[in-house]
């Protein structure tokens, strides 16, 4: 009798925890919600809700953020660079930021390039030239092979493109299983402090210096939601096999293709990616920035740009 009563008032007690893990992770949300609303439009493609933000006159520019962002990433600066001379459309990738996040086991590069592709189609952007930064270059890449009549061009920053070495990091494989979703991610999203963030998003853009702004713009609470957590460690459990699939088809890629990466990138190895890109397709263009790690749109926004400029020229597509 002792031990059921023992049980009994433990089950209790894990229940009201969780319950109080839930209250407090939805505190922090609808609060981070209502500090970061969307920035643009909400766009619905393919019966999902994708948020885009539109601005600037010209071309039309597609912009797809890496890991754990949003769009708020190309907003903070880089955007504002861009729109003298580019219709610039910025999207939150399916399950990030304010768009839907995609069935289960259908949330891979593939289904991510369609669902923002059908949301460029619905804004009037048929032939873009397609930019992606680390994750979302990955993204970029199977929107151009996938669909070549859609992409004018490809702008691949500090992406990930060929297969690596090692094994998915603890926290994607802690936060993709079923146990680590239903437990470890409410208690990230109830607990994890700004301090922290800050820590994280500034070993992002080590050897530089993270911009001043950049951590109160980026939203980072956004990113910290239960379902954009979940969303993103999903996307990362399958990237590899993804890439390992995509590979093979990298030769005779059907659009210009220019890339940008730091030779002190160590998120993203050059030498992995973009260095054997360059080799795999046999028309990449390669600008290495010596000393420079994951984000040079924001730490050399003009060789960014001019790559960008470069790949509008070699798609016929005039900016002026």
């Amino acid at each position: 009798m002792i031990w059921t009563r023992l049980a009994a008032s433990l089950l209790a007690f894990l229940l009201l925890a969780a319950l109080a893990v839930h209250w407090r992770a939805g505190a922090r949300e609808r609060a981070a919600m209502a500090s970061y609303p969307p920035e643009g439009r909400i766009v619905d493609a393919q019966g999902r809700k994708v948020h885009a933000v539109v601005r600037g006159r010209g071309p039309d520019l597609i912009l797809i953020h890496g890991s754990s962002g949003n769009t708020r990433d190309f907003t903070h600066s880089f955007v504002d660079r861009l729109t003298d001379r580019y219709r610039v459309i910025v999207f939150d990738r399916p399950g990030l930021g304010y768009s839907d996040r995609l069935p289960k086991g259908a949330e891979g590069i593939h289904e991510q390039a369609a669902v923002l592709r059908a949301a460029a189609l619905e804004l009037g952007a048929d032939r873009p030239v397609v930019l992606g930064h680390s994750y979302g270059a990955a993204v970029a890449l199977a929107w151009a092979l996938d669909a070549p009549d859609h992409a004018a061009a490809v702008v691949n920053v500090s992406g990930p493109s060929h297969p690596w070495a090692g094994p998915l990091p603890r926290l994607y494989q802690v936060n993709s299983s079923t146990l680590g979703a239903a437990v470890a991610v409410p208690l990230l999203t109830a607990f994890v402090g700004g301090a922290r963030v800050r820590e994280a998003v500034a070993e992002i853009f080590a050897p530089q210096p993270m911009p001043v702004g950049y951590a109160d713009h980026i939203g980072a609470p956004l990113t910290l939601r239960r379902e954009p957590l979940r969303a993103n460690a999903t996307h990362r459990a399958v990237l590899k096999d993804e890439i390992t699939a995509l590979a093979p088809r990298y030769a005779g890629f059907p659009v210009p293709l220019e890339i940008v990466h730091g030779d002190a990138d160590t998120t993203v190895s050059a030498k992995i990616h973009a260095e054997r890109m360059v080799a795999d397709t046999g028309q990449a263009r390669l600008t290495v920035l010596p000393g420079v790690g994951h984000m040079p749109h924001h730490t050399n926004p003009d060789d960014v740009i001019a790559a960008i400029d470069r790949a509008a020229r070699r798609a016929g597509l005039a900016a002026d």
